[in-house]
């Protein structure tokens, strides 16, 4: 399963205010500098990230970011959290921000259990942010080891998405939990993602870019 920000009136004004900037090709000269991650969902050492050679989108693979509800599974486990920080370098002239995110992964959820992931998205030292939710509700079971793969897209457009600082280093902030909740069938179990390395949640960010003066 894969991952995607504002006060959408604060951008929505500006947007009415003055004529939109055009996306561009991709800029020779962006990198990601740095990787911090804490949280549940990803202790040391099981989050990794891929940035494309075009650099349109960065991969980044989970394999601890799981959340799982039952009868004999503690409450400590129903949530899972994990905020990942991407220090980026922005060449002069440049901006981007995350036009889409993409979601992937597994679960299974009998009668009644819900799962839900949320991530949220801010560049370091801005107001602004970006909210992506998606909600999944039970029975849902794969016809291989009973569990189903799970795809979710969010799309951002230009106005409702969040842009870093123009030609500057920076830090992307992104915040993401994955919760499971059987509190309408106690009986019942679930879980979203999985432990394992076949399993992996996996999230996509696939960035727009403009020019910037």
């Amino acid at each position: 399963m894969l991952f995607r920000f504002v006060s959408l009136l604060t951008l929505a004004s500006a947007a009415f205010a003055a004529p939109q900037p055009r996306a561009v090709a991709p800029p020779t000269g962006f990198s990601i500098t740095s990787l911090g991650f804490s949280g549940t969902g990803c202790p040391a050492n099981t989050a990794h990230y891929v940035l494309a050679s075009d650099r349109s989108y960065v991969n980044v693979t989970f394999s601890k970011f799981y959340a799982e509800a039952g009868p004999s599974i503690p409450v400590s486990s129903n949530r899972r959290n994990c905020a990942l920080t991407f220090g980026v370098k922005v060449p002069p002239g440049f901006t981007f921000g995350v036009a889409s995110v993409d979601y992937r992964g597994y679960y299974q959820l009998d009668s009644k259990v819900t799962a839900a992931q949320q991530s949220i998205y801010y560049f370091q030292g801005q107001i602004t942010q970006a909210t992506a939710r998606s909600n999944l509700v039970g029975p849902v079971a794969g016809k291989s080891c009973l569990r189903a793969s799970y795809f979710y897209r969010d799309n951002f457009d230009l106005v409702s998405t969040v842009f870093a600082p123009c030609g500057a280093s920076t830090v992307l902030n992104i915040n993401g939990e994955v919760r499971v909740n059987n509190q309408d069938n106690t009986k019942g179990s679930g879980y979203l993602a999985n432990d394992s390395l076949d399993t992996s949640l996996k999230q996509t960010l696939n960035f727009l870019w403009q020019t910037c003066k």
